[in-house]
Parts: C-alpha cells; structure tokens; sequence
C-alpha cells in the first residue's frame, strides 16, 4: 500500500513539474496592500479557449488566491485578466546508434537514424492590475501541455495555475 501511496505521489509531482513557469512584477509594488480581486470579465471574454476550460481556470485561481488570503469582491484592489496561446513544437531526435540495415541488397552500418514528433503547448498568461492605476503589477505565465483529449483536465488546469501562483506574492530581494 505504501509503494502505492508514493508511485501517486511521483506521479503527481511528475506531471506538475512538466510546466515551466515565470513571473515579473513591478517592483515599487508593495503587493500586502492587495486584499481584494475580482476578474475582469470583457478581457476573459476574449480568450479563445472554451468556454469550460475557462471556468475550469478561473475555478482554480480562486482556490490558490483563497489560500492567499485574497477574497473577490465587488470593489477589488485588483483585476485579474487571462491570456493563453499555443505552439506546435517539433521534435527531432537523433540517433546514432549501432545496428545494420539494407539498402540496394548491400548491408550498410545503421547509424543515423531520426524520428520526428511534433506536440501542442500552451502558455497561460494570468495578470494582475491594479484597479487604482490601471497598471499591470505582476504576470505569472506557465507553459506545459495540454491536449483536448486529456482525461483529467480539471487537475491538470489546476495544477498549470498553482504553480504559476507559487510565484505570488513576489519576494522582493
């Protein structure tokens, strides 16, 4: 059962650990003065993804945003917009191993060898503006992969936005 437990583990950090994350932010922010958010609703209208798959995002940045001591509200300190794009990454993998082929009934050394695949990813923009300035204060972006045909998209989107969040608030050195 313990074997188990830790394979679940290995897996979960496994998947989560596929997305790389960056964030910035504007320095002369002092980001304990943020209490309240809200999302702003004509900037989500415009991100071409489903409408499901927004849900499914914005549900998972109130749970992180919730655990960070920041509630909605109707009058937010900040507004919280989304952006997402995609990309299709071809691979090329070269491989020069041992082996023979056949080639004009002559036997020739094998040893080049390359595959190709090519795979979708996303990247998901989540940005903070602050609605006395209108300034943007801090964007965190992931990049990772997604497929339509995921089983799990609910912990997958949820796993994209935590750890796009672990970066917020910012730690200013």
């Amino acid at each position: 059962m313990k074997n188990l437990i830790l394979l679940f583990i290995c897996l979960a950090f496994v998947s989560c650990s596929s997305i790389r994350v960056f964030s910035d932010f504007d320095t002369s922010v002092d980001f304990k003065e943020y209490k309240t958010y809200a999302f702003f609703k004509p900037g989500i209208d415009e991100v071409e993804i489903s409408d499901l798959d927004k849900k499914r995002i914005l549900k998972a940045i109130e749970a992180e945003l919730d655990g960070k001591e920041l509630t909605k509200s109707e009058t937010p300190d900040l507004l919280i917009n989304l952006a997402v794009k995609s990309s299709n990454d071809v691979y090329i993998n070269q491989n020069n191993g041992f082996g023979f082929g056949f080639w004009n009934g002559w036997g020739w050394p094998n040893n080049n060898i390359a595959t190709v695949s090519s795979q979708t990813n996303g990247m998901l923009f989540i940005d903070f503006i602050d609605t006395k300035t209108k300034q943007l204060v801090w964007q965190g972006k992931g990049k990772g992969y997604i497929s339509e045909y995921t089983k799990k998209r609910d912990e997958r989107i949820q796993c994209f936005v935590t750890e796009i969040l672990k970066n917020y608030p910012p730690i200013k050195e």
